[in-house]
């Protein structure tokens, strides 16, 4: 059946979602097949369905996930579109000091200050986007969104490369470039979920890793290319990355209704086609606030944007607490290595075993991630030896991948496939606030005190208080799974005792007429 607001469990995945009932009267209707055009309307001609777990006209079978086959080249896709659009925002850090070498002098506290503003420009409105991504991917599938954004991001980073000086910038590179990379993004989380269920936390695992990745390679790559051609050339080199990704944007395809359906998509030439014959059909309700009444889904969003405001701090922060801390050491860039290489490896590692855990459980694997992700933060400025904070980053880069590798899974099993979406689009957009905030408070804090101790020991503060209050997700979502059970229970023992009553009513009739008779 198609889960309600007041049942999120029941679509356990995009296997299970069957049109068997009216969706509830508070809920947005899904974006489903509309009419067709001309003499096909009357037939059950091509239908693409756009998002997972829906069955497409009545009487058509519920999709099953295919769990591989041309989920494999999608896979890739969404792993190409992670590591550039999370690989270049990491690497920012180049950029920022090639820019301050183009535009101004990075002695100037003024200018250092606006081109600061660039990069956390770009990273906060990628998830800020979020909330309207979801709505368009809703209403015109994720290919049509992904390659729309891909070439927007492209847009904005060739107009980046022919500027004259920092304020363009903002606009360019914070504002189009990001915008378009947000566009591109939240597709390749929500078509995991069409074509696989059993495997998605594994492969989630492995596309998220496509980020540690690219993180690990591109600061290098960077270096060289700023040092030898310069930052505008530098853009245009990354370029070449979105149109790759616009490209792989093409593979995100709808999942038809039926194998008939299938075949005539394939005979019609439309498999890579941006437009198909569906006409679209937009939810009433351009944004589904009816998931907060999943109460389970309203905690989480709470508490994973709670957690975040401590999480990012020693990502911006690290490297110049190691200059300060550790000056005489030569490679202090081994600890950002450091916490890409093992972010990729918990990402795989945790991704695997979200599949061996059953349900809503998986936020106990977030629980722990955000645990040591706080113990790990406090224990920055515990490090006197440059070998234990390389031991504390490996151990907080693992858990940094637990964490965002089991995000996508985590929000199929609270509100189901029709719904989830928005649901991860509603909560990145939160993420966006914490991101935004957190670390320049810390900076506040290293300015006033003349050390970062304090902020890292107060940055380990939110991870933990996060963490505490997603552990009541799993006890409300087998509480409100009880209510359910119940409530159907009942309903089935009255309608038993209404079909007993009149079967007893109907024998008592049939006896009392062959009575008459007899007599």
């Amino acid at each position: 059946m198609v889960p309600s607001q007041e049942e999120p469990a029941a679509a356990r995945g995009t296997s299970e979602a069957q049109p068997l009932g009216p969706a509830p009267p508070g809920a947005a209707p899904l974006p489903g097949p509309g009419p067709l055009d001309g003499p096909e309307a009357a037939g059950p001609e091509k239908v693409e369905v756009e998002l997972a777990g829906l069955a497409g006209p009545a009487g058509a079978e519920p999709l099953e996930p295919p769990e591989g086959g041309w989920g494999w080249l999608v896979m890739l896709a969404a792993m190409w579109c992670n590591g550039s659009v999370f690989g270049i925002q990491n690497a920012c850090g180049v950029l920022f000091v090639s820019m301050l070498k183009t535009f101004g002098s990075k002695d100037d506290d003024k200018m250092v200050f606006k081109t600061a503003w660039v990069s956390s420009l770009s990273m906060g409105m990628i998830f800020f986007c979020c909330p309207i991504v979801s709505v368009f991917t809703d209403v015109f599938g994720c290919r049509r969104t992904a390659v729309v954004g891909a070439a927007v991001g492209f847009v904005g980073l060739v107009s980046s490369s022919f500027v004259s000086s920092i304020e363009p910038l903002y606009l360019t590179y914070g504002i189009i470039f990001a915008c378009g990379c947000s566009f591109a993004y939240q597709p390749s989380l929500v078509i995991l979920g069409h074509y696989f269920k059993k495997r998605l936390g594994l492969v989630n695992g492995i596309v998220t890793a496509g980020s540690s990745i690219f993180t690990i390679l591109l600061p290098f790559l960077l270096r060289v290319l700023t040092d030898s051609v310069g930052l505008f050339y530098t853009l245009r080199v990354l370029c070449i990355f979105m149109f790759v990704l616009f490209l792989a944007g093409f593979t995100y395809r709808p999942l038809a209704s039926s194998a008939k359906d299938k075949d005539s998509g394939t005979k019609g030439g439309n498999r890579f086609s941006l437009f198909s014959r569906r006409k679209f059909s937009p939810p009433k309700k351009i944004f589904n606030f009816a998931i907060f009444k999943v109460t389970a889904y309203a905690v989480w969003a709470v508490g994973i944007p709670l957690a975040l405001f401590g999480y990012f701090v020693p990502y911006v922060h690290l490297m110049k607490h190691v200059n300060e801390r550790f000056q005489d050491e030569k490679n202090k860039e081994v600890v950002l290595m450091c916490i890409g290489i093992t972010s990729g490896v918990g990402r795989l590692l945790f991704g695997r075993i979200a599949d061996y855990v059953p349900g809503v459980k998986k936020v106990y694997l977030q629980v722990l991630s955000f645990f040591f992700i706080g113990l790990m933060s406090m224990m920055i400025p515990l490090c006197s030896v440059f070998g234990a904070l390389i031991a504390v980053c490996l151990i907080m880069g693992l858990f940094d991948g637990c964490f965002i590798s089991i995000m996508a899974p985590i929000a199929f099993e609270l509100v189901g496939a029709q719904d989830v979406s928005q649901a991860i689009g509603f909560l990145l957009g939160f993420m966006s606030i914490p991101m935004t905030v957190g670390p320049p408070i810390a900076g506040l804090l290293r300015d006033k005190l003349g050390s970062y101790d304090v902020a890292f020991y107060l940055a380990g503060i939110p991870p933990l208080i996060g963490g505490a209050v997603l552990c009541f997700i799993p006890w409300i979502h087998s509480k409100k799974q009880r209510e359910i059970n119940k409530t159907t229970g009942g309903e089935k023992m009255e309608k038993m005792l209404e079909n007993q009553n009149s079967l007893l009513s109907s024998s008592s009739g049939i006896f009392k007429k062959e009575s008459d008779s007899v007599i």
